[in-house]
């Protein structure tokens, strides 16, 4: 009742003051009267209301601050009713309060905002923190604590930090948890991940209320809870989660900021062990407010307050208390530029006939758009840290504590701050040195998780309500081997991909119970696009067969590692060369024919011509010669010729025309041997290049996106593609071909043509490369737990040869070459013309060298000394010149009698003719 007393008289006197404002703007009132709107008997108002008459006591003792001036506080509680909160505010605004201290509640705020923007009222909540507060539709509401958007940031990235995909929120249905909550999905979505569930809790819900809701949430598959709730009530959430069991090994809870408030407002001995108990391995955020000497300051004047109900204080009361003084700074601001403070009728309340609600009696404050002005550009240190509003109207350096609930009490594992994320260090450190933004960048301690174990919870476990998972499984009509009905099996569906998934699920830490539906009606293929999207639709949970992974379903879906690489062929009809008796001509074209022929005998010719006065091999009868040059030319095609060569000239020549003789061999042989083994295509597509260039059909596998690929990627005409239903509709369009109403090629991937190869005794060949590189995986979902599980699985029959071995039981390869040996042509000229100019130079070169040396030794001859070897009679000096033949005076017939003789005889006469002129200039020139 004291209280009571000393507010009643403070109102008196504030009274007076504000009356004298009214006549002089220049003085400074005496007593400045402000609200304060909160629940007193709260977990946030027991803690908030010491804090805030403390700081209206300081204040007023704080000279410097509001000079003589004192703050009159004017406190009304709304009792957690929104109804009562609105008219606590209307009664306070009846007492020309110039700013209003609250509300805690956001739903209240939300009301009570309509009626400060109307009458100019500045409002200064503590703890009001749904997000949509800050909209341009409330100008004069102030956050003075931090907005929920922040905190929903902070658990979106501890959310990611863990790698979970879904969370279960369980919150309060009111302005504070919904918007609370859907700010958070909003966050969660940016990280691909999402709420799989909203769990919602009338305010002021029953323990069997909340026993049925927890129920509800616990059949589901996600085992990760954000509670989002009040904290006068939140507790007993976790003490019926405990009873249900929810408390052990596999659980993960994270709160946020309601239950460090409960916590700090119940210090040891108020926190024991049971109210401890079912929070133990929680994760929970509290606003961070750096250490300081201010925050020193005032929780020693916490312990000396008397009229405090509870042995310690949460964050709320740091912020109620910085509230009252950033509204004493910014009203002391206000007074120094000369204002005042006045109230004035506003003319859109007029009193109703008969109404006795007195809204005359409220009254605009008419400089409330200079306070409101004067408090966003306060700036200030307090004990919350820098206080100091942002363009968005909220505190700046938004930052929380990560808190984990072990024993009877809590230890912080890390922070969370706007600026840098989650870190070990706290943010005022961080904010003076660069971020570690490296991937081993420490972001949390290890977290004690429910159950006592320091092992991250999966965050997901297969629903216990009784339904297994749907799986899609498409019913095939051709390559049953792959996937397909079974009606003697319990699972009633068989083949390659079963198999694979059932060996993957086997190496699962968890059971997963499945129930296998054929999709399609087995009659023809079913659409595998369509089947993709109708697990993206929900319609299944996930499908396995032999689907492939392209980027149109990756979009929708997701999948799981590749258990079969596959890409997409091209396969055409092949036949035999048919044989023929003069298969030996067409290695060589004719003109490569005509022109090694030409070579054999000019080689020949230009060797005889080199040994014919040297070798007496290549002498003889004319006949003889004929036939000496044949024979030699044409032995050297198989290195088996006869005659020696001796001149230096003819033995250059024969070395490279040998070395081209092998060549040619070489080539011949093999160029023969392909003619005669090769299979030869059928189809003039032999490639991707030729198919899109090309005219005829092509056939596909019926319900492939083989026709999406060609038709939307490689621009072919979709009129070209014939769906083809199985293997004897594959068969029987390549036998028939274009001309005949068939195909001249199939587009399919290589898994199945491989089996296709396998029974066609190499009829059909593939002709280029794989042009498309993918694989076959089972669809999940998106952010489907399972499908991250399987890969890893698939990995490990990968790695021990299991996936083999399912392989080598279900599927076959073809004994066929995978590629078609293209149709062999004869070789022409251009591949040898450079042989067989090398060839024709050396002969050219030899044969211009030879022939000079003739001609020179032909000059020097002279026929009279072949028919007498009498000493001539001494002739003049001039007549010996004239002596020499000359080429002019020289007939072909006397040439061709030169060169057939013996090298060896027209040296010797050469001799015999150079000694009788030797002998006969030395007789001239002895004395008689």
């Amino acid at each position: 009742m004291e209280l009571d007393w000393s507010m009643m008289r403070k109102m008196a006197v504030a009274d007076e003051g504000i009356t004298g404002n009214s006549s002089s703007l220049s003085t400074r009132p005496k007593v400045v009267n402000i609200g304060a709107l909160l629940t007193v008997n709260s977990v946030i108002g027991r803690s908030v209301k010491p804090a805030i008459l403390a700081a209206v006591d300081d204040v007023n003792a704080d000279t410097s601050i509001l000079g003589d001036t004192h703050l009159n506080l004017i406190l009304h509680d709304t009792n957690c009713s929104g109804f009562i909160g609105t008219m606590g505010a209307l009664e306070l605004m009846e007492k020309d309060v110039v700013a209003a201290i609250g509300p805690q509640s956001s739903t209240i705020a939300h009301v009570i905002s309509h009626v400060v923007n109307e009458l100019h009222v500045p409002l200064l909540s503590f703890g009001a923190t749904d997000p949509t507060l800050a909209a341009l539709q409330y100008p004069y509401f102030l956050r003075t604590t931090q907005n929920d958007y922040y905190q929903m940031a902070a658990i979106a990235n501890i959310i990611e930090y863990f790698e979970w995909k879904e969370v279960i929120a369980i919150f309060v249905d009111d302005d504070y948890g919904r918007n609370g909550v859907s700010s958070l999905g909003d966050l969660l979505a940016q990280k691909r991940a999402k709420i799989a569930y909203k769990a919602a809790l009338t305010p002021g819900a029953s323990v069997d209320d909340k026993t049925e809701v927890l129920t509800a949430v616990n059949l589901m598959e996600s085992r990760v809870y954000v509670v989002h709730v009040n904290p006068d009530t939140g507790l007993e959430i976790f003490a019926v989660a405990k009873k249900l069991g929810m408390m052990t090994s596999g659980y993960v809870w994270i709160t946020t900021e309601w239950l460090p408030a409960v916590l700090d407002s119940s210090a040891p001995p108020d926190f024991t062990s049971t109210v401890a108990a079912p929070l133990q391995g929680v994760l929970s955020l509290r606003q961070h407010t750096p250490d300081s000497d201010l925050k020193k300051s005032f929780t020693t004047k916490w312990k000396n307050i008397k009229s405090k109900e509870t042995s310690s204080f949460n964050s709320y009361a740091l912020y109620a208390y910085d509230s009252v003084w950033l509204l004493a700074r910014a009203l002391d601001t206000f007074f120094k530029s000369g204002e005042g403070i006045t109230f004035s009728a506003d003319p859109n309340l007029k009193n109703t006939s008969g109404s006795e609600l007195r809204l005359s009696a409220l009254k605009t404050f008419n400089e409330g758009p200079r306070l409101l002005e004067t408090i966003l550009s306060t700036n200030f240190t307090g004990v919350t840290g820098e206080f100091r509003f942002d363009q968005d109207k909220n505190l700046v350096h938004p930052a929380y504590d990560v808190l984990n609930i072990v024993g009877t009490g809590f230890r912080t594992i890390g922070y969370w701050s706007n600026r840098s994320g989650l870190s070990v260090n706290p943010p005022e450190k961080l904010s003076v040195k660069p971020l570690n933004s490296s991937a081993n960048a420490k972001r949390l301690y290890g977290v004690i998780w429910p159950g006592e174990t320091n092992v991250k919870p999966r965050g997901w476990v297969f629903p216990n309500n009784g339904k297994p998972l749907r799986i899609a499984v498409p019913y095939r009509h051709s390559y049953k081997e792959v996937v397909t009905k079974d009606v003697r099996s319990p699972q009633g569906v068989r083949g390659y991909s079963i198999d694979v998934f059932e060996a993957a699920v086997n190496l699962l830490p968890y059971p997963v119970p499945r129930k296998y539906i054929l999709y399609g009606d087995g009659l023809r293929n079913p659409s595998y696009s369509n089947l993709v999207a109708a697990v993206a639709d929900n319609a299944y949970d996930a499908a396995v067969g032999d689907i492939t992974i392209i980027t149109s379903r990756t979009r929708i879906v997701d999948f799981t590692q590749p258990y079969m690489e596959s890409g997409l062929v091209i396969v055409v009809p092949v036949k035999k060369s048919k044989t023929s008796p003069w298969a030996f001509l067409k290695p060589f074209t004719i003109e490569m024919w005509l022109v090694t022929g030409g070579f054999f005998l000019l080689v020949g010719f230009v060797v005889w011509i080199l040994e014919h006065r040297l070798n007496h091999e290549f002498r003889g009868p004319p006949s003889q010669q004929v036939i000496t040059i044949f024979w030699f030319s044409f032995s050297t095609m198989f290195f088996s010729h006869r005659e020696n060569t001796v001149s230096t000239l003819g033995r250059f020549v024969l070395l490279l025309w040998l070395f081209v003789v092998l060549i040619i061999n070489s080539s011949y042989t093999a160029s023969l041997t392909s003619i005669l083994t090769v299979q030869q295509l059928t189809s003039r597509i032999e490639g991707i290049d030729g198919m899109i260039s090309s005219n005829e059909p092509i056939g596909i596998q019926d319900g492939s996106f083989a026709h999406n690929y060609l038709v939307q990627e490689l621009n072919i005409a979709e009129s070209r593609i014939r769906p083809l239903k199985d293997r004897t509709d594959y068969i029987n369009a390549l036998r028939l071909g274009p001309n005949r109403g068939g195909v001249a090629a199939i587009v399919d991937e290589l898994p199945y043509v491989e089996i296709f190869m396998s029974s066609t005794k190499c009829e059909f060949r593939i002709v280029g490369q794989e042009f498309t590189k993918s694989g076959w995986g089972f669809a999940f979902q998106r952010d489907s737990p399972l499908a991250l599980d399987l890969s890893t699985a698939i990995l490990q029959l990968s790695e021990n040869a299991e996936l083999q071995r399912i392989h080598d039981k279900w599927l076959t390869t073809s004994s066929c070459s995978t590629q078609a040996e293209i149709e062999v042509n004869s070789l022409s000229l251009s591949s040898f013309w450079g042989l067989f100019l090398i060839c024709g130079i050396a002969c050219c070169i030899s044969l211009s060298i030879y022939v000079c040396r003739v001609l020179c030794q032909y000059r020097r001859f002279n026929p009279a000394l072949e028919q007498s070897h009498d000493i001539p009679e001494p002739e003049p000096d001039s007549a010996r010149r004239s002596s020499r033949r000359t080429l002019k005076s020289t007939s072909f017939k006397d040439l061709v009698e030169f060169y057939d003789k013996k090298e060896a005889e027209i040296k010797e006469m050469l001799r015999r003719h150079k000694r009788q002129v030797n002998g006969h200039n030395e007789h001239n020139g002895s004395p008689d």
